[in-house]
């Protein structure tokens, strides 16, 4: 997020000082995003600095002095706004960083750990469904940042499901051959637990019949 140019942004509708800056700043963003005032004065410096925005010279500083856009100023927020984030790499993001990690990590249930961070984002889509239903549909801006924090979660789960089925699907194709070698010794020992349970159960084995005894006279 770029508090750089919502402060530009902001001083494009006329001078303000650098508390007021922070209030709407945060009104603007649906209170979504606290902002810190020493923030605020920080970046209204490098602004300042780098020729963006500009305040009276002759007013000493505080909390009520103001500031204004410079023509520059103008050009960058404009610049800005039809400038298309970098989104050419993918971000360094936390839970695939995870995924990867108990993918590889012995003794680690990969799968298990998918399902436990899904749960969590299901649990946080229903927290933001409750405030749109309750809050945003009368502030559009809380709205817009609502709806757009649906989509991203809804896309990591969506993601996670993929994940999973995967993995799944890769452990069925190519499974690990110390597990299977495993599998077979516990089907083998479980088939001879049943077979002695059967002969135990059967009673003992009757002996075989002997032979019939030639018939008298016949040979002799």
């Amino acid at each position: 997020m770029s508090v750089r140019h919502a402060l530009l942004a902001l001083l494009s509708e006329g001078p303000k000082y650098g508390l007021q800056l922070r209030e709407e700043f945060e009104a603007r963003t649906g209170e979504v995003w606290p902002l810190n005032v020493g923030q605020v004065y920080t970046t209204l410096q490098r602004l300042e600095r780098d020729g963006l925005v500009e305040s009276d010279a002759t007013e000493q500083d505080g909390p009520q002095k103001d500031f204004r856009i410079t023509v520059a100023g103008a050009d960058e927020l404009a610049r800005w706004l039809r400038m298309p984030p970098d989104l050419a790499s993918p971000p360094r993001d936390e839970l695939v960083i995870k995924v990867l990690v108990a993918l590889r990590l012995p003794g680690t249930d990969v799968r298990d750990v998918i399902q436990v961070h899904r749960r969590y984002l299901v649990e946080l889509m229903q927290q933001w469904t409750r405030i749109k239903d309750t809050e945003a549909e009368s502030d559009m801006n809380l709205a817009l940042v609502v709806d757009a924090e649906l989509f991203r979660l809804d896309a990591v789960v969506r993601w996670l499901d993929t994940a999973d089925g995967r993995i799944k699907r890769a452990a069925a194709d190519n499974p690990d051959p110390a597990e299977t070698r495993q599998a077979a010794e516990a089907k083998q020992g479980a088939e001879a637990k049943q077979a002695t349970q059967a002969a135990g159960t059967a009673g003992p084995v009757p002996p075989s019949m002997p032979r019939r005894r030639r018939r008298a006279g016949a040979g002799r």
